[in-house]
């Protein structure tokens, strides 16, 4: 007789112990959850024993209220299988087997559950529940039958490729990741091959010659240079199997398939807080162990068509360009020394003229200041996304830039910033965009032109509250799809090269005359590229949509302001 297959998933229910009480502990396949209830101290006629075996194989959950309503107090706790970080038999100790007064079986039977706990401000860690039975066979029932559940959840990572920064930050990223990250790697079953760097750009050489195929995902220990590292090195090696030039401003890159992980361990980690919430070690392991995917915009810059930097979050010239090139000589200050360039570049009050010319991005959902923020499952990322790939099947992933709009302005700026992200850090949690989004495919760019110190002053202060940041007369802001920026003096005297040193004497001069608040020699500003200098003034960037994926969600719309019970609680039907 061949067996009857049950048109739904069963639903599996027991009456187990947890600290010397009694709940009923749920697993309901069809609706991926766990859940327990408390129930009341009631003796139940033949049925005295702590532990009996109340295990019901159900094809509707209705069953299971109707059986044990009368006993059940209000209030569930309720956890997502996708949410169980990992399931196994517990250790059980003699002395705690004692006080639960255990003593009348053989030997008791328990299984430890570790699952997501959410705390305030979108910190995560982990929790954990021991589930005792008065059964071998109950126990190893249950233990089956989570595993099989989280076995099915082919998207979570198995072996992985860590690179870590022994230098970066505080210099504790060796620490961060033995303490508090592997020893919940091996907890959830993960194997990683760690990479201690020695020197710069040690990981992205590293990707050009490793057996990716062998690994769910790559993470990086370390801070946004750790992260631009391991971008640099992915992009570029997948670019090369797809024989792709990335010289060409106009190619069409190759998407990356495998996932990057970064574990924070930088001075700013603008990345890793911009799509996860926080700052926080444990939160973005537990990301990674979950199999977490977040699409994230890639822009490319270049210079008459050679590649110069790939970039995620702010390429910023002017102001952001001279703290950075400023702060490269205070090094020794540690994070510090952005404080001490940035006070300086500020008093020193820069501004530079040149030419911005960009193409909006037309298709996209919303503006730069419609005070939408990105979170996870974003609506317009979603929505912006799929309208640009039914554009560029239309244009056969072909950018003329001859064909389209083009928009010029010219003007006297104190910075231009092109962000594909809010840029949120924990001094900034707004970061210079609010309403950027991780994958609609564009950047907002931001013109802030010349300007008295006072008026700079409050618009930099704008970036530490939650007012509109670009209601100032002087702040412009467009969410584009590629921008050109030349500098005046290359379209005046020197339009073949960027070399600040074939700038005649008498055009420097020139350009102090009309420069007389500084004083100085400052011919251009620099371009901070997530983090790094660029050496070439005149570029070309462009954002490529959904390049690389992140383990991470976006940042969850409603964070929980009560640390008492992080877990979801669900009513019971």
């Amino acid at each position: 007789m061949q067996p009857e297959y049950l048109p739904f998933p069963a639903l599996l229910c027991s009456v187990l112990s947890i600290s010397r009480q009694h709940y009923e502990v749920t697993l309901d396949p069809g609706r991926a959850l766990l859940s327990w209830r408390k129930l009341r101290p009631r003796s139940v006629k033949g049925r005295t024993r702590a532990g009996i075996c109340l295990t019901r194989v159900l094809h509707r959950a209705r069953g299971l209220a109707k059986s044990f309503s009368r006993q059940i107090t209000s209030g569930s706790v309720t956890v997502p299988l996708t949410e169980i970080v990992s399931v196994e038999e517990a250790e059980i100790d003699g002395k705690y087997c004692n006080s639960m007064k255990w003593q009348h079986m053989c030997k008791p039977h328990a299984f430890t559950v570790r699952y997501i706990k959410r705390m305030k401000k979108h910190r995560w860690r982990c929790g954990e529940v021991t589930f005792w039975c008065s059964e071998e066979q109950m126990c190893c029932h249950w233990l089956q039958a989570l595993n099989d559940a989280l076995n099915q959840q082919t998207h979570r990572p198995k072996h992985l490729l860590v690179y870590i920064n022994p230098y970066g930050g505080c210099k504790k990223g060796k620490q961060i990741y033995e303490k508090k990250v592997a020893p919940l790697f091996s907890a959830a079953g993960i194997a990683a091959d760690v990479v201690v760097t020695e020197y710069a750009n040690h990981a992205r050489d590293n990707l050009y010659d490793v057996n990716l195929e062998k690994y769910d995902g790559i993470v990086c220990v370390g801070g946004d240079g750790m992260f631009s590292e391991v971008l640099h090195g992915l992009i570029g090696r997948v670019q090369k199997d797809s024989h792709i030039d990335h010289n060409n401003p106009s190619a069409c890159l190759s998407r990356c398939s495998i996932r990057i992980g970064i574990v924070p361990a930088g001075s700013t980690d603008c990345v890793c807080y911009a799509t996860v919430g926080i700052n926080d070690p444990v939160t973005s392991a537990l990301h990674i162990i979950l199999g977490d995917c977040q699409p994230l915009d890639v822009c490319s810059i270049h210079h008459k068509k050679n590649f110069l930097k790939y970039s995620v979050s702010l390429l910023g010239y002017g102001f952001y360009g001279d703290v950075l090139k400023g702060s490269e000589n205070n090094r020794w200050l540690g994070p510090a020394r952005y404080d001490f360039s940035g006070f300086k570049t500020f008093l020193t009050h820069h501004w530079y003229e040149g030419t911005v010319s960009f193409q909006p991005a037309k298709w996209v959902i919303g503006s730069p200041r419609d005070n939408k923020p990105c979170t996870s499952g974003c609506h317009v990322c979603r929505q912006s996304s799929k309208q640009l790939q039914e554009l560029q099947k239309e244009q056969n992933c072909r950018f003329e830039h001859s064909e389209e709009e083009w928009t010029t302005i010219k003007g006297k700026f104190m910075a231009i910033n092109a962000v594909s992200l809010s840029c949120a850090c924990p001094r900034s949690p707004k970061g210079l965009s609010p309403a950027a989004h991780l994958a609609d495919g564009s950047a907002d760019l931001i013109l802030v032109r010349k300007c008295s110190r006072l008026n700079f002053l409050r618009h930099l202060i704008r970036h530490t509250s939650k007012k509109d940041q670009f209601e100032f007369p002087f702040v412009e802001v467009y969410r584009v799809k590629n921008f050109q920026f030349t500098p005046k003096h290359f379209e005046e005297y020197d339009t073949e090269s960027t070399d600040i040193g074939n700038v005649s004497k008498k055009n420097f001069a020139q350009i102090c005359t009309d420069h007389p608040s500084c004083v100085c020699s400052h011919v251009n500003s620099s371009w901070n590229c997530d983090g790094e200098t660029l050496d070439q003034t005149a570029i070309e960037m462009r954002v490529h949509c959904r390049l690389i994926h992140l383990f991470a969600r976006g940042i969850e719309d409603a964070p929980l302001t009560d640390d008492s019970n992080p877990s979801k609680i669900l009513p019971m039907e």
